[in-house]
């Protein structure tokens, strides 16, 4: 059953490919003041559920507290390393600078971080609904801003409208093999879903504090700085009455 629900999980992700599709129906203007009230919502998801779910639960596998502290901290700078290398930047401003070579850039990048979505989906999963709901929601809440970013590079680097979306969702299928990957690691070793928790959280804390937070810094207009932090204070919230739900 937790290979099912992966299963499910990943697919549901994935056509989230399509919704970059909104970028062509909406004008700028209002596809940027929109987006920004997403980046919150992603960024306040992202933090609740590597605070609220994925963190404590893989405080109570290690015996020693500061090991999943350590691993937090190795995922924090694999994800540094990962965006310095295969440059894994989601542009949320339409004034960008983007070259020919960006968008391949941009879906090899997008592919490895599908990988590790289908991998953390899975171990999450293993643990028990409980701590699987939450995660796949973040990384829902976290794919809609970010599908329409890579929509919007690919457009940019020059693929026409439908190599954009067939390309991007080719690279969101990714999570599936993500999802069989860890499968086998975990049917080898019960002790892997334990490490890619923390890992994963450090993951969730570097997207949401070097990609997602500076785009809301950009915002301009005091109400609208206000209103998207207050969506991100509703997002941790959210993320916290979830962990309250399932185990209270």
């Amino acid at each position: 059953m937790v290979l099912l629900y992966s299963i499910i999980s990943v697919i549901i992700v994935s056509l989230l490919a399509f919704i970059g599709i909104i970028g062509l129906v909406l004008k700028n203007e209002i596809l940027k003041k929109v987006l920004i009230f997403f980046v919150s919502l992603s960024a306040g998801s992202l933090i609740g559920g590597a605070f609220f779910h994925l963190i404590p639960e893989a405080i109570e596998k290690f015996s020693d507290s500061i090991t999943v502290f350590v691993f937090v901290l190795v995922g924090f700078c694999l994800f540094f390393v990962l965006e310095r290398i295969l440059r894994w930047h989601h542009c949320h401003d339409e004034h960008c600078e983007v070259h020919s070579h960006l968008g391949w850039m941009n879906l090899v990048g997008d592919g490895f971080h599908n990988l590790l979505d289908g991998m953390i989906i899975y171990s999450a999963f293993l643990m028990g609904p409980a701590l699987g709901v939450p995660v796949i929601i973040s990384i829902i809440i976290h794919e809609v801003p970010q599908e329409i970013g890579d929509f919007g590079v690919l457009i940019y680097s020059g693929f026409s409208r439908i190599k954009a979306i067939f390309y991007n969702f080719i690279s969101a299928l990714a999570s599936l093999i993500g999802v069989f990957i860890a499968y086998f690691l975990c049917c080898g070793n019960n002790s892997v879903e334990n490490w890619i928790l923390p890992l994963a959280a450090g993951g969730f804390i570097y997207i949401a504090a070097s990609d997602l937070v500076p785009e809301l810094h950009k915002e301009k207009q005091l109400l609208n700085s206000i209103f998207s932090f207050i969506i991100f204070i509703l997002a941790l919230v959210f993320m916290w009455a979830i962990k309250i739900l399932f185990e209270g």
